[in-house]
This record gives structure tokens, sequence and C-alpha cells, in this order.
């Protein structure tokens, strides 16, 4: 599982200095503010809200861990007996969870949206450069070319009370997607007990009004290859933030190969060390984040504008670009 690439720079880390910011208005009532921390996805993940009212906002926070922790239950690979798991072993799943639907109902959409440049079903590319890792090598091309036949969205067939593959061998991760959907379902949590104030790191990143200052939120990202120091500051604006990179699960140590793969060709996208996305949703923004590393550097001005989101990279020679819209801090 990959390494947290966005840190808070709001939360009394000394990240940016609050001088360079321009106040909020004051909200009309003092906020409380809670914090909670707890280990997901296999990361640390953890949440800071404010409200009102301290009883409904510890329910909110609680609430919160509880629908991450069933989105987690559901989509581990970790779990012989989640429901992703399930699929994987079987070829097909009855009755699916409502949140395993959605999410891979969204990776369908964004898979024929990209063209297939977000492909779930690259599970089995993963598992064979895992395996030649633990013997010491790189996958033989016949070996890739073998697990790629496996790999095709496609071929996914989500059918009232079933989904199935279409093929044997097929597996699919969400792990490019799941993140990020966490994101979105704590933001409605939190909304719904009447909580407007919270930043949410779940891996990805999704600010919601201001913090204890009654700033922006600001968010610090991590320099791809030196995780004690930051590339960009970068000031909220209500969008959430997702960053994939080469270096958290790399199979070479010149991070040619990684974890995120090219469904065409099987191997991993040559021209990305690191790409963050802002989004509307922190969903859409963690898929993404594959897809502009497959794209690679020529395109992602246009693949930008056509998603309508904001992509922030850093490629393989340390060289850094942006889309106009950040709202980027000195």
């Amino acid at each position: 599982m990959k390494r947290r690439q966005v840190l808070y720079a709001a939360m009394g880390q000394g990240l940016m200095s609050a001088t360079s910011l321009q106040a909020a208005p004051s909200p009309s009532a003092p906020l409380v503010w809670r914090r909670r921390d707890w280990l997901g996805f296999g990361t640390m993940l953890s949440m800071r809200a404010g409200g009102e009212d301290e009883a409904q906002l510890e329910r909110a926070l609680d609430a919160s861990v509880a629908a991450v922790r069933l989105i987690e239950s559901q989509m581990s690979l970790f779990d012989p007996g989640s429901a992703l798991s399930r699929l994987n072993r079987d070829g097909e799943l009855r009755d699916p969870p409502g949140d395993l639907l959605a999410v891979l109902r969204l990776a369908q959409w964004v898979a024929r949206q990209s063209g297939g440049a977000f492909d779930a079903t690259v599970q089995p590319l993963w598992e064979l450069f895992d395996a030649a890792r633990h013997e010491g090598r790189l996958p033989r091309a016949a070996e890739v070319a073998a697990a790629r036949e496996k790999v095709d969205w496609r071929a996914v067939n989500i059918e009232p009370g079933r989904v199935r593959f279409g093929r044997p061998g097929m597996g699919i991760t969400l792990n490019g997607v799941a993140q990020g959907y966490a994101c979105d379902r704590v933001r409605d949590v939190l909304r719904a007990h009447d909580v407007r104030h919270a930043l949410i790191d779940t891996g990805e990143l999704a600010p919601m009004g201001h913090n204890a200052e009654a700033t922006p939120w600001r968010l610090g990202l991590v320099d791809p290859r030196d995780e004690h120091a930051l590339m960009a500051r970068v000031l909220a604006d209500g969008r959430c933030v997702a960053t994939s990179a080469d270096e958290p699960s790399s199979f070479s140590s010149d991070h040619r190969h990684h974890h995120i793969f090219d469904p065409a060709s099987g191997y991993s996208p040559p021209g990305f060390a690191s790409v963050t996305v802002a989004a509307r949703s922190g969903a859409l923004a963690d898929a993404l984040t594959k897809v502009m590393f497959v794209a690679g550097p020529a395109h992602v001005a246009e693949l930008a504008q056509r998603w309508q989101v904001d992509v922030l990279w850093v490629d393989k020679h340390g060289h850094q670009g942006a889309t106009a819209g950040w709202n980027l801090a000195s």
C-alpha cells in the first residue's frame, strides 16, 4: 500500500507560515475541534473536524470511522473473506455490498471515459511483478504478456445481484480508487451530522470549510524522492486532493517498474515520479492520478482540461509542472 504523499500543513506541524494566508471570516459561534487517528488501508488515517456541538461532533467522527472500516472490509485484498477477495477467488460475487458496487461502477466509468488508461483489472500484473520480486528478478516478457491477457475492464460484468468475470484468471484491485471513495463517504457523513469544517485524510485528502484558526487548510505535497521535503505548498479550495507516486511500491531500484501499470503494455508508464490531482471528488482525483501517469507529461494539460481538474506532477528527472488552477503558496 502506498505511503501518504500529502502532509498536513495546518495542523500544528509548522509546514507553512500562517502569515501567508488571508484570514477567513470568523465563525458565528466558537467551534469545538476534535481529531481521530486510526489504522486503515495499510497506513495511518486521520480526521480533524470542528463543530458547535461536542456530542454531535463525536458521533460524526464515530460514524465516519465506521464508514471507512466498512469500505475497507469490502475492498481489502489482504482479507481473504472480503467481498473483493471472494470475487477474485471465485470469479463471481452474488449480492455485492453497496460500497463495493458503487466503486466498481465508478471504476468502469473512468475506464470507459479514459479509453482504458484506468483499469481496475490490473491485479494479475501486480501479482506477477510481486511474485518475481520475491524471487529477486523482474518478470520475463512472455510472463507479462500472459498476465496482460487477463487485464480488461470490459470483461467485468455487473449484473443485477451479481458481478462476474468474463474470462478466467482475472482479478481486481481497487487500491487506485477506494481511498478516494472513502474520503467522499466521510465527507458525506460529516455533512449529514452538520459538520462543515474538517480535514479528512484517508490516504487522499478532502478539506471542508476552514481550520481551527479560521483560515484555509494548507497542504504540503511531499517530494517523491525525499519524504522529509516538500515539493509544493497548496492552499485548499474545497476540492479533494490525491497523489500517486512510483516510490512507495517499486519493483526496481531505478523506479522504472512500480505498482502503477499501463494496461496496454503491462509495464509501468515511464514519464512520472509523482502525480497529484485536485478534483471535485476524492474517488475521481484518486483514479485520475493513474490516468495521468499512463498519459505522460505531454498530455497532462489536455487531460486536465477535459476532466476539469488540476494536476501537479514531477517527472523522472525531478522536473515539476502544474496546471494553472492550483493556489500555490511560496
